[in-house]
């Protein structure tokens, strides 16, 4: 006799075949059960792996260097989680860089751009630099900003600029080597402005820009293309310069920026230096990026080509391939040339196959 016959209920002929009914829907339940379970854990795998392809890439001591992220709102699907992590690219060289040449990048910025314009600086190139300060008129704690109570309007800009020097001085000798000075419509690339600037040494009196030829003799930097001191560079520029009325104008705040600055730079013995790339390409820009690669852009008697100190190309050939710096790059650009520039990789090039 079967087991099964000896258990009072299964000698139940009528019942048998419900009862095998049921244990054959019980087996089959946990099977999907253990299906279901499985499968679930495999999904819950790869969205994680997905995730981490997009973090950022450790780098020892002072924090992170980060590759590429998403601007906020922008979904990460898997399937581009997958690829990306695949050709991560290699960041050794400016891993190392980013401790070795400290960059601190200040925005020149006001009250009524803090949410225009400068949160999308710090949403994108900004990240990249060792040190962000935002010198404002107004206290915004969400930047947050150094706040330099002298007002606004293109007429405060040199007392600003002053009042920023003097504040770094105090504050962050000791936590940066080079010293970058942006505005609130500036692209930058710190990773090149790190390259270029590792075979100078930031003792030496020097600053390094797009140079114009007029106000200054020797030439000064545009502001709006940014600039960068070196130490000894603020070093003079705040503890001699703005200490003497008769070689920087240190009690007045009105007048062009930089300008003002090529001055008071020169009087003290900081020298203006040639930023371009070894085919004299140029690296800081004070437009945008499409005023100088695109042909005919900007006609022949444009003010522009009069005041270059070096004469530069429009179209191919204009601009070096470790540019630093453009100029009056709305924030919808910010990131797109974000994107291309940290984000899009030619398949074939430069990449693992």
């Amino acid at each position: 006799m079967s087991p099964l016959r000896r258990i009072p209920l299964f000698r139940n002929s009528r019942l048998r075949p419900f009862l095998a009914s049921l244990a054959t829907g019980a087996l089959f339940g946990f099977m999907f059960s253990f299906y279901v379970v499985g499968v679930s854990r495999r999904y819950n795998l790869v969205q994680k792996e997905d995730k981490e392809s997009f973090s950022e890439v450790p780098t020892g001591k002072s924090g992170s260097y980060p590759v590429f992220t998403l601007a906020p709102g922008f979904e990460q699907t898997n399937q581009t989680g997958r690829e990306w992590s695949r050709y991560q690219p290699d960041v050794s060289v400016a891993s190392e860089l980013y401790q070795k040449v400290r960059l601190l990048c200040w925005v020149l910025t006001g009250a009524e751009n803090h949410e225009k314009k400068a949160k999308h600086i710090k949403a994108t190139w900004g990240k990249r630099c060792n040190i962000l300060l935002f010198m404002s008129s107004k206290q915004d704690d969400s930047l947050p900003t150094v706040p330099i109570p002298m007002g606004e309007g293109r007429q405060k800009l040199w007392g600003k600029t002053k009042e920023a020097f003097k504040y770094i001085y105090e504050n962050y000798m000791d936590k940066a080597d080079w010293f970058f000075k942006a505005d609130d419509d500036t692209f930058a690339i710190p990773e090149n402005a790190r390259y270029f600037l590792s075979r100078y040494d930031t003792n030496e009196p020097m600053w390094f820009g797009c140079r114009f030829s007029m106000h200054v003799k020797g030439g000064y930097m545009s502001g709006g293309a940014g600039y960068i001191l070196s130490k000894e560079a603020v070093k003079r520029f705040v503890t001699i310069s703005l200490k003497n009325i008769t070689i920087c104008k240190a009690d007045d705040h009105t007048g062009a920026e930089d300008a003002e600055l090529g001055k008071c730079l020169k009087n003290v013995g900081v020298s203006a230096k040639d930023s371009r790339d070894e085919y004299g390409r140029d690296r800081f820009f004070p437009f945008h990026p499409s005023h100088h690669v695109t042909p005919g852009n900007m006609s022949k008697d444009y003010w522009y080509w009069n005041s270059q100190y070096y004469k530069s190309k429009q179209g191919e050939g204009c601009c070096s391939d470790t540019a630093i710096s453009f100029h009056y790059v709305s924030p919808n650009d910010l990131y797109v040339l974000n994107y291309l520039v940290y984000g899009v990789k030619p398949y074939g090039i430069g990449l693992p196959s």
